[in-house]
């Protein structure tokens, strides 16, 4: 799933189907619409997109009263989102400007102009623009005059099934927490962070992390004792939860919100909690003493752990009616363009893998040769995502692969011939440690099979200087594959074409930086992987073998402008603040001394295309500044550690190795 927090920044989407509101708790009533929009999407080819405000529009538009109370967060809502499918979310962010718009001026400069909309789908109460002057029928009325569609979804869909948001907060703070996930369909949650408490339920026996909620609006529910999931890292855990002014104490009188997690030992602070609420044990009580709480807090956990194991065996029974492949979902991905000779050379090797929970996609890029009317007619079993335009290797990738939902995405290039066991091999070492984000196989030569091949080798590593180099390929020297890199072996980046990812890590951070076209994408997302905490793996046991330059020569300026312009890119966005001041110049001074190389050989275009790529640095500087702050947000949200994990980096210099001191093979490196 797509996330933009900009307006400005927001593509063009492919006959969306949107939605649009406020979206609190995004219960069962939300849920239907939800599932409206990406039904049409799917009938249509098209997108579904959801259209929320952030700040909550009445805490712009009344900004004194206090007493509004939210169910979610905008991150929880976004990850809700997420959680039912929704292709796009777009967080609008609420302005008194934007609240002053006219009907006229939201439908025409704002949906339109914004969106271009196939269809529109919406409550029957819905009101926009100005002193909420538009209503469904205005906007059925101006459709008419537009290219789109609008779809009303009734008060009997949204009302008669007796759920509203209201209904859901009067729940919660009644303490009715069973009866609230039930119009909610799923547990409610809370976020925050834990912080220093006095220790006094380690004291008891019962120690607990003390949750900040820095959101003010966030609803909290009744006081009292809950059962409990806990969100760590990913990880869940049963717990019980307490809310309230701890009457039993003397001296305190201030809400505190604490969660004793069972069967852990962790050392949390600071670190980040999402509370999900089972069920409601008890209320707020005053206890004589210590120990007379001691022995409630011992019922508590009793009475927990039975409602939290009653919870999990109806959810394995709701979840698994019918017996499900024991093997996580893989989809493979095979971006092309006017490649049908590829297709037809290659696809059935990749037809043949030897995996049971498999699907295999073709993106098509656009293309103007035959390439879909031959998948469709040759290989009626691939699922086809037409692109409609040729988007390049980044963007084209984030558009399709916003539409495959699997554990694991394998981004496969066409010209790529695969073993029959080439999956199961890394699909093993990735579900055995889940901090690897992201994994390829061994890369050889189609055509010289005993060779290393450019794009990858066996696995990607950077210098000091973000110079990318390959066991197995140093700059253009390839070496022989003798078995000296066969073992699994952490790397720094793995290579497009043949890159294994968890979906879930892709899309977390933001995918592709679609700017790039094509050309060092791959390093910079893995770039992101590894300073989230996660590893970047090569598994040499799976092999492949690949033409290389099917769709760009490796030879041509258009590849040399691309190269020198991603790495640019890179540095900027990845690299410590600190070191930007001296690496840039240095790598400006290097890419001067490259040119230099290539006037000797009378490689002139090649001279151009360098001048281009600064060029293109320079006037995109401040543009790469704020996506290097938009993608440091997404990966504090997903970080599994403190630290980056830096493994697969040289801290000596490659063109120094290489040019100077003639190194010219990886196992050679000091």
């Amino acid at each position: 799933m797509n996330v933009y927090n900009n307006l400005s920044d927001l593509p063009d989407f492919n006959n969306a189907v949107l939605t649009i509101g406020s979206f609190d708790g995004v219960h069962g009533g939300h849920q239907k619409i939800l599932e409206r929009i990406n039904q049409l999407a799917a009938e249509n080819d098209g997108e579904s997109i959801v259209i929320t405000f952030h700040p909550h529009p009445r805490q712009v538009i009344y900004p004194n009263d206090k007493s509004l109370r939210l169910l979610n967060s905008i991150d929880e809502k976004v990850t809700l989102f997420e959680k039912y499918g929704v292709d796009n979310v777009v967080v609008v962010p609420f302005t008194v400007e934007f609240s002053q718009q006219s009907a006229d001026e939201y439908i025409q400069k704002f949906l339109l102009e914004k969106f271009n909309p196939k269809y529109i789908v919406i409550g029957y109460d819905h009101k926009f623009g100005l002193n909420r002057q538009g209503d469904i029928k205005y906007l059925k009325w101006y459709s008419k005059e537009k290219d789109f569609e609008v779809i009303e979804i009734s008060r009997h869909d949204i009302d008669d099934i007796g759920i509203s948001s209201t209904k859901i907060r009067n729940f919660l703070l009644e303490g009715k927490v069973k009866r609230a996930n039930n119009l909610l369909n799923h547990n409610y949650s809370m976020s925050g962070t834990v912080v220093k408490g006095q220790g006094i339920g380690k004291n008891l026996g019962y120690p607990t992390a003390n949750i900040e909620i820095k959101n003010s609006f966030k609803l909290i529910p009744l006081g009292g004792i809950y059962a409990v999931n806990v969100i760590y890292r990913d990880q869940q855990y049963g717990g019980m939860l307490y809310i309230g002014n701890r009457p039993t104490l003397k001296g305190f009188d201030n809400q505190t919100i604490e969660v004793n997690i069972f069967d852990f030992q962790k050392d949390i602070y600071g670190e980040k909690l999402t509370i999900e609420f089972v069920d409601h044990i008890r209320g707020d009580e005053k206890f004589e003493n210590l120990d007379g709480l001691k022995d409630q807090l011992g019922k508590d956990k009793i009475d927990s752990l039975s409602i939290l194991e009653k919870e999990n065996t109806a959810k394995v029974q709701v979840e698994n009616p019918k017996k499900k492949s024991v093997l996580p979902s893989v989809a493979i991905v095979i971006l092309n363009y006017n490649g049908v000779s590829f297709l037809k050379k290659f696809l059935p090797s990749v037809l043949t893998s030897n995996y049971e929970n498999l699907s295999i996609h073709v993106a098509d890029n656009g293309s103007t040769d035959t390439s879909i009317p031959f998948l469709k007619t040759t290989f009626p079993e691939v699922e086809i995502i037409d692109l409609k335009n040729n988007h390049g290797f980044a963007k084209g990738y984030n558009l399709a692969l916003a539409k495959v939902e699997s554990d694991y995405l394998v981004l496969l290039n066409s010209d790529v011939e695969v073993s029959q066991n080439w999956i199961k091999p890394i699909i093993d070492l990735m579900e055995r440690d889940k901090t690897i984000g992201a994994c390829q196989p061994k890369i050889k030569s189609y055509h010289t099979k005993e060779y290393f091949e450019y794009a990858g080798a066996s696995g990607g590593w950077i210098d000091n200087l973000g110079y990318p180099f390959c066991r197995g390929r140093i700059f253009d020297k390839l070496e022989k594959d003798n078995g000296q890199y066969n073992t699994t072996s952490e790397i720094f980046w793995a290579s497009g074409a043949a890159f294994f990812v968890r979906g879930k890590l892709f899309k977390a951070l933001g995918g592709f930086d679609p700017d790039y076209f094509a050309h060092a994408e791959e390093i910079d997302l893995c770039w992101r992987i590894k300073r989230a905490g996660f590893k970047v793996m090569v598994k040499p046991r799976s092999e492949v073998y690949h033409v290389g330059g099917g769709t760009l020569d490796y030879l041509n300026p258009r590849k040399t402008y691309l190269n020198f312009r991603n790495t640019l890119f890179t540095i900027l966005k990845n690299e410590p603040k600190r070191k930007l001041f001296w690496l840039i110049p240095t790598r400006l001074i290097l890419d001067g001394i490259a040119g230099g190389l290539f006037l000797v050989q009378g490689k002139f275009s090649h001279i151009k295309s360098i001048l281009q790529a600064h060029f293109s640095f320079y006037s995109s500087f401040f543009s790469m500044i704020k996506k290097r702050k938009m993608y440091n947000e997404k990966i504090q949200k997903i970080s599994i550690s403190d630290k980056p994990n830096r493994v697969g980096i040289y801290k000596g210099s490659m063109v120094w190795q290489y040019y100077i001191k003639q190194v010219k093979f990886f196992k050679n490196l000091k």
